[in-house]
Parts: C-alpha cells; sequence; structure tokens
C-alpha cells in the first residue's frame, strides 16, 4: 500500500472500492493490513463470494474509531441501523438488505450474452449528515477503430445511457432523496475521433484491411516528412503513439479539452477540477509503474462525482489551508492497470440541514 493510501484511509471514514472482484485474489480484509485497521472502529464488507465468479463491483468501508454513533440505512426496513465492529457479506450479498446492487439492463449492449457491469448503493448517517455512497462500473470500449469513427463514439452513448439510468435509480421515489456521492471506473474516455485528429493533424492516414475482406485491420498514420515516421498505429486493442510523455507531461491537461462524457449531465452531476494524469492503462509491470500500456488512449476512467447536495458538504476546514484533495493514489507504485483516484474532505457536524428521521416512501 502506497505511503498516501495508508494516509488516506487513516485519517477518517474512507471507502475502498473493489473493481472486477474475481480476476485477482481476494481475500478478508480485515486480515491484510494492520496499520490501515489499528485505529478502525468498524469495518463493512461487500464482496462476491470466492467461487471462481468474476464480479465488477465490491465495496469496503473503513470508519475510524473517534466517530460515534454511525448508522447504516436498511433499504428493506426503512430505517437506519447502528454500525458497530465488523460485516462481511460475500456469500450473503445479494440478499443483504444494506445495499441494493444492480446489472445494468441488457438490452444496453445487445452484443453481449451476460455483463458484469452495474452499480452498488449504500446509505450512510454520521450524526446529522446522511448521504449515499454509489459505486459503478460503466461499459468500456471494446475496439478502439469502432471508437474511433464517430464522436461522440457509439460506446460514449451507452455509457451515457447506463449512467443516467443509475442516476434515475438512485434518485426517484422509492426513498427519501439525499446527497450522494457517485465514483468508479466510469469508463469515460476521451473523444477517440477528435483527439487522434489532434495528433496526427500532419500525418496521413493508411488503412490496412483484413485480406480478402473490406474490414479495417488498423490505420496507420505517418508523417508527411522526416522519412513518413509512424505516429501512431490504431488496432481494436492497440494504441501505440509515439510520444508517450505527451500524456503524463502538466498531468495530461492539454488533453482534457478532449474529456466530453461528463458534459451531458452538468446539471445533475460536479466533479471537483482534476489535477491528476489519466489514470488508466498503467502498465502492470512493477518496473513500469509511470507507463501507460500501448492498448487504449490514456483517460481518466477513475472518477468521483457527486450530486448538488453532496457538493455542499464539503466544507473547508478554517484551520488547514487545503483541506479537500481530489488526487490519484500510487503515482511511483504499481497498483494495476488503474490508478486509484480518492477525495478527501473535513466534514463539520451539526452544520447540515439535511438531518433525517429516517427513509420513508413518498
Amino acid at each position: 500500500m502506497s505511503p498516501r493510501a495508508r494516509r488516506v484511509l487513516r485519517d477518517g471514514p474512507a471507502q475502498v472500492r473493489c473493481g472486477e472482484e474475481g480476476r485477482d485474489t481476494f481475500g478478508d480484509p480485515s486480515d491484510t493490513n494492520p496499520h490501515v485497521l489499528k485505529r478502525r472502529k468498524c469495518l463493512s464488507c461487500f464482496s462476491p463470494p470466492q467461487l471462481g465468479i468474476r464480479d465488477a463491483l465490491g465495496s469496503c468501508f473503513f470508519i475510524h474509531d473517534s466517530l460515534k454513533n454511525i448508522q447504516q440505512f436498511d433499504f428493506k426496513a426503512k430505517k437506519f441501523k447502528k454500525v458497530d465492529g465488523k460485516e462481511v457479506y460475500s456469500d450473503t450479498l445479494m440478499t443483504s438488505t444494506t445495499l441494493e446492487k444492480e446489472k445494468f439492463p441488457q438490452h444496453y449492449f445487445p452484443d453481449c450474452k451476460w455483463s458484469r457491469k452495474g452499480f452498488i448503493r449504500t446509505r450512510w448517517a454520521l450524526a446529522d449528515c446522511v448521504f449515499d455512497l454509489v459505486n459503478i462500473h460503466l461499459f468500456h470500449d471494446a475496439s478502439n477503430l469502432v471508437a474511433w469513427e464517430k464522436s461522440p463514439s457509439v460506446y460514449s452513448g451507452t455509457r451515457q445511457k447506463a449512467l443516467g439510468y443509475a442516476l434515475d435509480r438512485i434518485s426517484d421515489q422509492r426513498y427519501e432523496k439525499v446527497p450522494y456521492f457517485i465514483f468508479g471506473d466510469f469508463n469515460f474516455r476521451l473523444d477517440s475521433k477528435r483527439v487522434i485528429e489532434s495528433l496526427c493533424s500532419a500525418a496521413a492516414m493508411q488503412t490496412v484491411r483484413v485480406d480478402g475482406t473490406n474490414e479495417v485491420d488498423k490505420l496507420i498514420f505517418r508523417e508527411s516528412d522526416n522519412d513518413h515516421k509512424v505516429v501512431l498505429q490504431l488496432e481494436k486493442k492497440l494504441f501505440n503513439y509515439i510520444n508517450q510523455d505527451l500524456f503524463r507531461e502538466n498531468n495530461g491537461r492539454q488533453l482534457l479539452e478532449f474529456d466530453k462524457e461528463l458534459s451531458v449531465f452538468k446539471d445533475r452531476l460536479h466533479e471537483l477540477g482534476i489535477s491528476f494524469p489519466p489514470s488508466y492503462p498503467y502498465s502492470e509491470d512493477c518496473s513500469q509503474s509511470k507507463q501507460y500500456m500501448n492498448t487504449r488512449c490514456p483517460s481518466w476512467c477513475d472518477r468521483i462525482l457527486m450530486s448538488t447536495g453532496a457538493k455542499d458538504l464539503l466544507m473547508k476546514s478554517e484551520s488547514e489551508e487545503k483541506s479537500i484533495t481530489y488526487d490519484h493514489m500510487g503515482p511511483n507504485v504499481c497498483m494495476g492497470d488503474h490508478k486509484p483516484v480518492y477525495l478527501q474532505f473535513r466534514l463539520t457536524f451539526g452544520k447540515h440541514a439535511n438531518k433525517h428521521k429516517c427513509c420513508v416512501v413518498q
């Protein structure tokens, strides 16, 4: 665990999002890191069972021992219950009443027989403050070539539908509406067509087709001079750009103009300013912790978003110059193909207008 990750988990309540459960070995989180748990009063873990089932979502919640009167909402009983000690939901995950877990409708991805993508919602009460934590996993780009065909891409449209579905579900009339934070692997990608046109503006494109067919196998962009050097080679699962430093310099800020997928939800979702490099796809080679793989165009896939009400909860501390931090973890550590992101802020109790008796059907 990186020092930054340890510090974030040590200093206050935290949720750790677990993605792609089953792809990597998952153990009991309470046994893995004593540095994190030595001052933790409560731990709640929601994870699929270890039966070879690959699932896209799991969540672990760590609550500092300085916090009192922590409650979690029971969606079936429609009331809060006190949280104390260690609770792990694995074999009973799908029957637990303290979370809502949904997969996206099948017709959102007709080309697939099934999907692991969806979201988990939990509701928490800390003193007078009530909010939802929503862990989400949206659809990826299956092919760089298809993503390149139009702007915005067909994959962007699928993610838009799925995110809209999730937002409608967590804000419908079944339960009282409360502020919410929604986070995870949104799989947001840069506008592929626009970013490639920008990166290869002075290059000539060569189309290579599968033998005997009209199917595109690869696109090769070459400089007009300089011995026709290859600037970019694009295939279904290859994005080999000549200058990978571009995505790291100044945290890739010059590419944020192509990060457009969230703009559709600008009236419903908020995000703090991004000041970290694209979070995906990092090399999984431990000796190349800062290197991107050449499989996809680097993008800010991993995000933490919030409703208007949740944004109002981000209270700046008068005693600290910088009390709100939105950043990534493990910049110099291999952490898989995604670098985790975190939002750290100070929550001041006794100043919130969203105190609730309980949540009932309206």
